[in-house]
């Protein structure tokens, strides 16, 4: 595990490497665990030093819900455990399949039914991070600024602690930052997909997460002759060197890689051991 820590929202202090949850439920679509192993694997990460745990209420498929799993394998939570979850256009995880015109999560009433179904299902009186995610009706298709306006409502109420954005624009960010603080800002990046590389240094200006989904290509793993060299110089795998590279990208970016195996999870913790060189860089371009 890498000893480097950042400030997430200026207070909260996380390992760079965390966790995501997504995989423990098989949502949206693929193979997961036995509920056994489900949560041996978040036991596992927190014994290993991770203090970031990415989810939501609707990681949840045939009856198996990332929420639950978390609370049944770590509550009463670790003092400085910091559980980051997300509200958006979908309301439950069934609803990934419907038309645009029918996800109907962004409205007020059912942004605030997604913060109390989290607040629920983890059961915890306020969350220390929601991200707003966007992105789900199509890009640009709805207006960052209701949705936003609402969650810092309830951010008001006490039921939030710090707010982030997901799946947004450089534009979106920008126009975020008028409204409210933002803590973080989880978007596709990693290796092969960098149009964010704006976005990237935009946030380590402004002293703001970037937390890469898809760290490692998602469904569709990244695969390059270069990246199998440079993991071959290390006794690494490919997958450890594209975190590494992601770890060495910028200080602000932080890490919640997803699996549904013990032994993949101690990989990609053992990622943050692996101190790439500047040749390694320049040759991962």
């Amino acid at each position: 595990m890498t000893t480097e820590r950042w400030a997430l929202g200026g207070d909260l202090s996380v390992a760079r490497i965390g966790y995501g949850t997504m995989k423990l439920t098989g949502w949206p679509r693929g193979d997961r665990p036995s509920r056994e192993t489900a949560l041996t694997v978040l036991r596992r990460a927190v014994e290993l030093g991770v203090n970031h745990i990415d989810t939501s209420h609707y990681y949840s498929r045939d009856g198996v819900a990332a929420n639950e799993l978390i609370r049944e394998a770590l509550h009463p939570y670790p003092d400085d455990l910091v559980i980051v979850t997300k509200v958006g256009a979908l309301v439950e995880g069934s609803d990934i399949a419907l038309p645009a015109e029918q996800k109907t999560g962004l409205t007020p009433a059912n942004l605030r039914r997604g913060v109390e179904a989290n607040l629920r299902s983890l059961g915890v009186d306020r969350l220390d991070v929601v991200n707003l995610r966007m992105g789900d009706l199509g890009p640009g298709a709805a207006p960052l600024s209701g949705p936003l306006e609402t969650l810092l409502a309830l951010r008001e109420e006490g039921l939030i602690r710090h707010l982030g954005i997901s799946n947004v624009s450089a534009a979106e960010f920008a126009e975020a930052r008028k409204i409210a603080p933002i803590a973080c800002v989880q978007n596709l990046y990693n290796l092969a997909q960098r149009d964010d590389d704006p976005l990237v240094d935009a946030c380590a200006e402004a002293g703001i997460a970037y937390v890469p989904f898809f760290p490692v290509g998602g469904f569709q793993p990244l695969a390059a002759e270069r990246l199998e060299a440079v993991a071959a110089r290390h006794g690494a795998t490919a997958p450890q060197v594209a975190l590494a590279w992601l770890l060495a990208r910028s200080p602000n970016i932080l890490l919640i890689p997803g699996t549904s195996s013990p032994a993949h999870l101690e990989e990609n913790i053992a990622a943050g051991a692996l101190k790439l060189s500047a040749e390694d860089i320049a040759e991962l371009g």
